[in-house]
């Protein structure tokens, strides 16, 4: 057992009616080549506390650079506006400094591929430690029992002998719940989990996405989590946010969501989660065409070269984000019309 002092306790936010996470208008930049490149543009929602927001996409499509902005993990070559408030309080604009000590403490990441996070020189339990002592006022000693613990609470066999390996002498889906106590060791308030399964096999991702489910109601986390997977977004989240070319064309509740699709978009990501009922040998569904370059989007609706809707209107008009029903919004001129309504 270890001392009292490191037990971790749920996190609780100081106001329920405020949304622990709000980003209003937000929009990021780079020039690339000479030519301006806006990876997230006019991206709007928010995560109340104990909540999992899935934000869903291609490559490309923005999720990702969305979370980073936030968190101020991207290069100072990137141009921020707009707003994100962590529990009422403004994170763009703050100094580095300000960032880093907020990092880890409020809000902490899972990144993609373990591999290329971890230190391959460094055993797994001093890297653990390292993260503890960089935030929190303890000795080194109380440090160590504490990523024991936090090894433990992942669900890592034999956490006190594995606390000596190094990253090598794991599979992958150890690594990755190295990466969770890690992102852990502080107990955030936000856990943000950027494609925290795509590099597993899929028995491993559904264990790591029930431990990250048990965690969350264990510690009371709010969680975003970052996916190219609707089946995940499915099984695991509250609300969905589907972008596309750095907009969010969809946002719903999950269940509303998936019982009434009204962007395209998210149709044909839907349709193209593997089903076991599908017949042998059949055609595996798959988006049509590429997602589009930054530098080069098309005029209009970007998804209209993809799109099996497309009108004219849709090549020369950009479709707003509007609630059109309780709670769901959409972008998209010609939606999907749920089956016996009137056009």
């Amino acid at each position: 057992m270890t001392d009292a002092s490191l037990q971790i306790t749920p996190q609780v936010s100081g106001n329920a009616a405020v949304p622990l996470l709000e980003v209003r208008d937000l929009r990021v930049e780079f020039v690339q080549n000479g030519r301006l490149v806006r990876a997230v543009d006019a991206v709007n929602y928010s995560v109340h506390a104990g909540e999992t927001l899935a934000v869903i996409g291609e490559s490309g499509s923005g999720k990702t650079v969305s979370a980073r902005a936030i968190t101020g993990l991207l290069p100072k070559t990137a141009e921020i506006s707009g707003s994100a408030k962590f529990d009422g309080e403004e994170l763009l604009g703050l100094d580095e400094k300000a960032l880093r000590r907020r990092f880890a403490v409020d809000y902490a990441m899972v990144f993609q591929d373990p591999a290329r996070s971890l230190n391959p020189t460094m055993k797994i339990g001093l890297q653990i430690r390292e993260a503890i002592l960089a935030h929190l006022p303890i000795s080194r000693s109380e440090a160590k029992s504490r990523a024991i613990e936090l090894l433990q609470m992942v669900r890592l066999p034999a956490a006190a002998r594995r606390y000596g390996e190094y990253p090598h002498q794991l599979s992958g889906g150890m690594r990755q719940r190295v990466m969770i106590a890690i992102a852990l060791a502080c107990h955030p308030k936000l856990l943000i989990a950027d494609e925290a399964t795509t590099a597993l096999d899929v028995t491993t991702q559904a264990q790591i996405m029930e431990l990250l489910q048990s965690l969350k109601q264990e510690l009371n986390m709010t969680v975003v989590m970052i996916s190219h997977d609707m089946g995940l977004a499915a099984t695991y989240s509250d609300e969905v946010a589907v972008m596309y070319a750095g907009r969010i064309v969809e946002q719903a509740p999950t269940r509303e969501l998936f019982k009434d699709v009204r962007m395209p978009y998210t149709r044909a990501l839907l349709d193209a989660i593997p089903r076991a009922d599908r017949a042998r040998h059949s055609r595996f569904p798959v988006v049509p065409g590429r997602p589009p370059v930054l530098t080069s989007l098309p005029p209009g609706c970007a998804f209209w070269p993809r799109c099996p809707r497309a009108a004219e209107d849709c090549r020369q008009q950009v479709p707003e984000l509007v609630e059109y029903e309780r709670s769901h919004r959409w972008a998209c001129l010609h939606p999907i019309v749920p089956e016996g309504a009137a056009e």
